[in-house]
């Protein structure tokens, strides 16, 4: 299939082959039959990744900042790879999107093969969407016009916000998609309507809807217009539906408005706000969350945990079924939107005309795309400029990603491919980052079903860089498949799944298994190990992670990322368990509570014993400042001290026959840990770290997890001796 990416690196928008997204559960596989093009937020994203760097530096100051701050941490360049590969990755335009069922999974009810959705999926072929994110189109509503439902939903939401009631009067400032739109709502709300733009065509639909309005571009003052529709006493409430970063229409919005009046932010505009404007008022101003409440929860919107309807009437899915209705009973005209049609082929003159101002509602046409559910698709052209390296004491190895996400697609198999190895397969559910590293990588294919890897007899090992929750599963299926698993960290996320790759791997005596735990192999860590091996007696470690505040809501808090103790914990815990050279024999895990007493489960320490008498603290702290660099590790043996500080500066205190040294740029050893297992599969030696340490670095820190998980007790200390 098809689908229209932005790549923002070379600022152009075009086409790019992507296989047919797999369905998971919660989700429905729709074929597309139209789609809308946004013409305020595609076109605004269109326009800032055509500018220039400057200007992109001047519409993100905040990005700014975490740049420079990252400079000052990680080095200059790596910081400079870090932008690269962040402008490399394709985005993926459109979120208004029709279509039929062709597949429903597991979980999901209320949705059937062969029904017509409205959804806020992408413009392609095919789209995978999550069951909180769809609606069915009533039989009276075509699929053109149900693709106006999710710009609907988001002039909705602002409506309910403002509470509009039978007889006020409002002010919709901007008459764009969502304006228009909102004009309407507000008449079948039984409301008096000004609307305020400078383009004379949508001033004359906003007429033709029943609303009064004020030409701009003529020099019509909205303020006064305002105050002349209502004696005076200014109007009930305003939307504000623009795209602009001018505080102007905020100001008059404030200044137009009546005594206690309310004021909704739909669009987007400067908010450089005069306090005495809305003080002497009592004006309320609220900013209105795209299509409502759920949106951006991901429990909601990925997990598919609805919202009680008695305690929120109004979620982003109700809003969609609410504006499909007012489309099917009439009193919603939609059609009058339309501006231009394209086949998907003709993307690119869409965003032209886009660009070039002038159009509305640009729609998409897919008749013509193609119908087959291709999970297979061969990769993008080869670049031609750039040559794999020849293999080295043996055939070059062949290998599959199944996973090509953030870190997986832009560091992990980039590195595997500077080691020697060749990649025939690209693999990621929803296709699109499979089909973006397959070209980059020069694969073979770019594919959405990893079992499409395992059932290839040419492709020896696979990499997998998936979320944490299917590591093990998938690792099970690659072994029994006969595959050199290299699984990016962490290997389990509970216990049973330890067992059950346990059992496996002591049913498969030629299985080969390797952790991603690349912090084992960086070049200073080298060093250091190698002068702690030279020093007898027992060492102690202070282990310092500037772990940084994640989101509760991210995936890696929740049960699909296990939490930060064992999603990332793991790599702390394994390399403590490397410079040692013992197996650890106990544990402690120390947890900070909240102004509750609940426990803060990414701000902990955690205390390590190993065979060899040596002790080891990891201090893993989310509640940091990102200024400071993320990981510092201090060795203290016989009277030295030696300090790593961020993967960049080594010091030894007082350590006899090791000089401090620094590197140029931060090195954590992703490159020299995929030449260990490149080296390994040309050789047909074992995996690089024996299977039996990586079991006792999951069961471990499992084992600390599961002390962050109880309810508050006065003694937080988890001791577990072996």
């Amino acid at each position: 299939m098809r689908q229209v990416i932005q790549d923002l690196k070379a600022g152009v928008v075009r086409l790019m082959d992507v296989p047919v997204p797999v369905v998971g559960p919660g989700t429905l596989l729709v074929r597309t039959t139209a789609s809308l093009v946004s013409a305020g937020t595609e076109r605004m994203l269109v326009d800032f990744g055509r500018a220039g760097w400057l200007e992109r530096a001047r519409q993100q100051p905040d990005r700014v900042r975490q740049v420079l701050g990252k400079m000052a941490t990680d080095g200059v360049a790596a910081t400079l790879e870090a932008v690269q590969r962040k402008l490399e990755q394709p985005m993926p335009l459109g979120y208004s999107n029709v279509g039929v069922v062709t597949a429903v999974g597991e979980g999901v009810s209320g949705f059937s093969i062969g029904d017509r959705i409205l959804s806020n999926g992408p413009h392609a072929g095919f789209v995978c969407v999550p069951r909180n994110l769809c609606a069915v189109i009533p039989d009276g509503v075509d699929d053109e016009s149900a693709t106006f439902a999710v710009i609907g939903a988001i002039a909705l939401q602002g409506v309910r916000l403002a509470a509009p009631t039978l007889g006020e009067t409002f002010m919709v400032s901007g008459l764009g998609m969502v304006g228009l739109l909102a004009v309407q709502l507000l008449r079948a709300n039984g409301c008096r309507v000004i609307g305020a733009d400078f383009d004379s065509s949508r001033l004359d639909l906003a007429r033709s809807y029943g609303a009064q309005t004020v030409n701009l571009a003529a020099g019509e003052d909205p303020v006064a217009a305002a105050l002349a529709a209502t004696a005076g006493v200014g109007v009930d409430g305003v939307l504000v539906c623009v795209a602009s970063d001018s505080d102007e229409p905020m100001r008059a919005a404030a200044q137009m408005s009546r005594q206690r009046g309310r004021i909704v932010l739909v669009g987007v505009a400067g908010l450089q706000l005069a306090r005495d404007d809305f003080y002497r008022k009592e004006l309320t101003f609220q900013v209105s969350c795209s299509y409502g409440p759920g949106r951006y929860d991901s429990d909601y919107e990925e997990l598919g945990r609805d919202y009680p309807l008695a305690f929120v009437r109004w979620t982003e899915q109700r809003n969609f079924q609410a504006v499909l209705q007012l489309m099917a009973e009439g009193r919603l005209e939609v059609r009058s939107l339309i501006s231009h049609r394209f086949p998907l082929a003709d993307a690119t003159v869409a965003y032209e005309q886009l660009t070039a101002g002038g159009s509305l509602g640009i729609l998409f046409d897919y008749r013509a795309e193609s119908a087959a559910v291709d999970r297979l698709v061969p990769a993008a052209p080869r670049s031609g400029g750039t040559v794999l390296p020849a293999a080295v004491g043996g055939s070059q190895p062949v290998l599959a990603a199944i996973g090509a996400g953030g870190y997986g697609g832009a560091v992990l198999l980039p590195a595997f491919r500077a080691a020697g190895a060749r990649f025939k397969m690209i693999v990621s559910a929803r296709g699109l980052s499979a089909s973006h590293s397959a070209a980059k990588l020069e694969a073979d294919f770019a594919a959405s079903d990893y079992r499409a890897a395992l059932s290839d007899p040419e492709i020896t090992a696979v990499v997998i860089a998936t979320r944490h929750d299917s590591h093990a599963a998938m690792t099970i299926e690659a072994l029994q498949a006969g595959k050199f698993v290299f699984v990016e960290k962490p290997l389990a996320i509970n216990h049973s799944q330890i067992e059950a790759l346990r059992s496996v791997v002591a049913a498969l005596p030629g299985a080969r298994l390797m952790v991603g735990f690349n912090r084992r192999y960086a070049p200073l860590v080298t060093a250091l190990k190698t002068a702690i091996d030279g020093r007898s007696g027992a060492k102690a470690f202070i282990y310092t992670v500037n772990a940084g505040a994640i989101s509760s809501q991210h995936w890696t808090q929740r049960s699909e990322g296990g939490g930060r103790i064992i999603g990332e914990a793991c790599h702390f815990v394994d390399l403590l368990r490397f410079l040692a050279g013992a197996r650890i024999v106990g544990a402690n895990a120390r947890y900070a509570a909240d102004h509750d007493g609940r426990r803060v489960t990414d701000v902990a320490t955690l205390s390590l014993s190993f065979a060899d008498g040596s002790i080891g603290t990891i201090h893993y702290l989310a509640n940091g400042s990102a200024r400071f660099p993320k990981e510092r590790i201090e060795v203290f043996a016989g009277g030295g001290v030696l300090v790593l500080d961020n993967f960049r500066r080594l010091r030894s205190i007082g350590w006899a026959g090791v000089s401090s040294r620094r590197q140029w740029r931060q090195d954590k050893g992703q490159r020299h840990c995929a030449a260990q297992v490149v080296a390994a599969l040309r050789s047909g030696g074992a995996a690089p770290i024996p299977v039996e340490e990586l079991f006792e670095v999951a069961e471990w820190c499992c084992r600390l997890a599961e002390s962050s998980t109880g309810e508050p007790r006065a003694a937080s200390d988890l001791a577990m001796p072996v």
